[in-house]
């Protein structure tokens, strides 16, 4: 079992930035994937970024540009640097960890950790 705890949320003003960590209580942090994902009350929990264990990232297009993933193997550590942010970018963010082992496929989900961008 893998625990995840986000951290780094905030209230900001429009156009300031944040960054949000997780930090996974696991041994074997570097052979996990990891995700960003952020939720409204009352709507769907969407996806926001990814990096996988060699690094490589990937972005919702609608956030490209404003948001960076990245991870430290060694602190057991993800990050989402916002820069830019909008009222709409209120939401709770949530970090999600899995892997692949054989036909065991981990999945993983933090607390939660509360964004409000609001002037």
């Amino acid at each position: 079992q893998v625990q995840l705890v986000e951290s780094g949320g905030g209230l900001v003003q429009p156009g300031e930035s944040l960054r949000l960590s997780c930090v996974a209580s696991t041994n074997e942090f570097s052979t996990y994937a990891f995700e960003w994902y952020r939720q409204v009350p009352g709507n769907q929990r969407e996806w926001v970024a990814s990096i996988v264990s060699d690094g490589r990232t990937a972005y919702e297009d609608h956030m490209r540009g404003r948001v960076t993933i990245s991870r430290e193997n060694d602190k057991n550590s993800v990050y989402l640097q916002m820069n830019s942010l909008k009222v709409e970018d209120t939401a709770a963010y949530y970090c999600f960890a899995e892997r692949l082992r054989g036909d065991v496929h981990e999945k993983y989900w933090g607390q939660g950790t509360e964004v409000i961008v609001s002037s």
